[in-house]
């Protein structure tokens, strides 16, 4: 992730528009994989899933080590897609399932916390080598990732399934319609948090795909790439692991308060300020990052059955996917004709305007349900 857009741009010559027009592709691949994946991992089990994940992703990075045109960057994108669709829902129901078990579901923001930071420090450690690796040959970091994902198919296998009850449908289609409409018609709760994670996730997502170019124009130093991208990923890290004590200690509101907050004062610092420094204000989204995933997705779980657990979480996942299709190539195109910098301040003031609706109504059903 430290060196893929410069990848793209300077070793296939692709434009920032075909860029995101690549991830928009990526994200239709997950969005058409994303809940059947989800839904036959309720059905045959969660590591059966992260197995068939482990070995798409094997494929998918074997492709990209040969890929030199947009093509095959494509193919390799799309295996990639299917590949994460199928771990997308399946690792955090396989972790609220087992503490389920024990009767430890409580601890769920708690270890939802603990395995995002321990990704992301994963992904920093592998940032802080990107660059050189990236030097030494471009397709070395590519290489590399074949191998992790061996060893991500060596652990997945070792894996435990959670015991559960299930009931065989009479229609798997009517099952999966009628999980569809409780998370998006009958069940409140669930559907503004699904919203709320949806319009944060979008404000933490865009810039992961700008800050590169962003920080090549404002001249920062190529060698400086690695690094920076490795303390914004420890940057999510820490306050993933500190999610669930932030929000015990300052309450739902306040910490949704927060987030809008840093979305806010993070677009604004990257559209005013740009030049060498001005990627700082990138650290104050990848906080947000941080600390809301926890938070919402142990909204989400309390508010989901066993038997769908899997689906509807990818289902959170495919509204995510099927936005940013929607919003990503236009972006892209924004930041190609305006500049990047300029398209971080135009997000801040959209941002501006859809936060507080989505805010509202997310808070408001908690308040129902606590007076309830």
């Amino acid at each position: 992730m430290a060196i893929i857009t410069l990848f793209w741009k300077d070793h296939i010559g692709l434009s920032l528009t075909q860029i995101l027009l690549l991830q928009g592709i990526y994200s239709i691949a997950m969005a058409i994989m994303e809940y059947p994946s989800g839904y036959i991992s309720d059905r045959i089990g969660y590591r059966a899933a992260l197995n068939a994940a482990s070995i798409l992703g094997i494929i998918g990075w074997a492709l990209y080590s040969f890929a030199d045109s947009f093509g095959l960057v494509l193919v390799a994108e799309i295996i990639l897609g299917i590949s994460f669709s199928f771990i997308s829902g399946s690792d955090s129901a396989l972790l609220y399932e087992t503490l389920k078990t024990t009767k430890e579901e409580h601890q769920y923001a708690h270890h939802e916390g603990r395995m995002n930071g321990l990704g992301q420090i994963g992904e920093a450690c592998g940032a802080i080598f990107a660059g050189v690796l990236y030097a030494k040959a471009p397709l070395l970091p590519f290489w590399v990732q074949v191998v992790v994902w061996i060893l991500a198919l060596m652990l997945t296998r070792t894996l435990v399934e959670p015991c559960r009850q299930l009931q065989a449908p009479t229609s798997h289609l009517a099952e999966a319609l009628q999980s569809a409409r409780y998370a998006f018609i009958e069940n409140r709760r669930l559907r503004y948090t699904i919203l709320l994670n949806l319009i944060l996730g979008m404000a933490s997502f865009y810039p992961v795909w700008l800050i590169q170019p962003y920080m090549q124009a404002g001249g920062v130093p190529i060698g400086w790439f690695g690094p920076i991208w490795a303390v914004a990923n420890l940057s999510v890290a820490i306050s993933a692991f500190s999610s669930s004590r932030s929000h015990l200690k300052l309450g739902v509101r306040q910490m949704v308060f927060l987030f809008s907050g840093l979305i806010i004062a993070g677009y604004l610092g990257l559209g005013l300020v740009g030049g060498v420094w001005g990627f700082l204000f990138y650290y104050l989204l990848t906080i947000m990052r941080g600390l809301r995933g926890p938070m919402l997705m142990n909204y989400a779980q309390q508010e989901i059955p066993s038997a769908n657990r899997a689906g509807i979480l990818s289902l959170q996942s495919l509204v995510f996917r099927i936005s940013f299709v929607c919003t990503g190539p236009l972006i892209g195109r924004l930041a190609d004709n305006a500049g990047v910098q300029q398209a971080f301040l135009l997000l801040c003031y959209a941002f501006a305007l859809i936060l507080p609706p989505a805010v509202w109504l997310f808070l408001r059903q908690i308040s129902f349900k606590e007076k309830g």
